[in-house]
């Protein structure tokens, strides 16, 4: 029995024409383990790069509002890592709390990229001094789970149980009287909510 197997270079349209961007290249780490850990794509079943694994970039690329061209081209890999950023603060900062709570820390994320006063992109929002305890402790280095993942897809499709919350607080670890200055909007688990 005779394998057929195409192996096509990545590509994705810029200004210069296309680049190139081979799967045993990137500068991102092996493109088949992020999707794996994303839920996208599974190892187990699938060990070589073929049309299984753009599907699963395209299937990607649609939850995170990319066309849809199951290329993993710089957009794409820099949506990779703003989903990893993100799932490594829902892992860190809310891994104890239930399914909800954590896509409302997913949601504070976009909410502080779009609000007046915060940094512009998720890297500059997740980075900034002082704001996600996780980033100072060490949580944010920790792998997250397929539910920080999907917390951060839930969010990103639009779902936001705080009602526009730029802030949350657990009391138990409040450093900073200051956060009590917020008006809270709502409580899931054991965070508040405010803006």
């Amino acid at each position: 029995m005779a394998l057929l197997f195409l192996c096509l270079p990545f590509v994705e349209a810029n200004a210069n024409g296309p680049t190139p961007i081979l799967p045993e290249a990137m500068e991102h780490g092996n493109i088949r383990d992020q999707l794996n850990q994303m839920g996208y794509y599974d190892m187990a079943r699938h060990e070589y790069f073929s049309m299984i694994t753009s599907n699963a970039v395209t299937r990607f690329q649609r939850n995170f509002g990319l066309p849809t061209t199951g290329i993993a081209g710089p957009r794409t890999l820099a949506m990779f890592e703003n989903v990893e950023m993100m799932a490594r603060i829902v892992h860190g900062e809310a891994r104890g709390e239930h399914y909800l709570g954590q896509v409302a820390v997913a949601a504070v994320v976009l909410n502080r990229v779009e609000a007046e006063g915060f940094p512009d992109t998720i890297q500059q929002v997740i980075l900034q001094r002082n704001a996600f305890t996780a980033v100072h402790d060490g949580q944010f280095s920790l792998l997250p789970t397929k539910g920080s993942y999907e917390a951060v897809r839930e969010a990103w499709g639009g779902a936001d149980p705080t009602g526009g919350a730029v802030y949350y607080y657990n009391p138990a670890g409040v450093t900073d009287s200051w956060i009590y200055s917020r008006t809270v909007l709502t409580k899931i688990g054991r965070h508040y909510f405010a803006e």
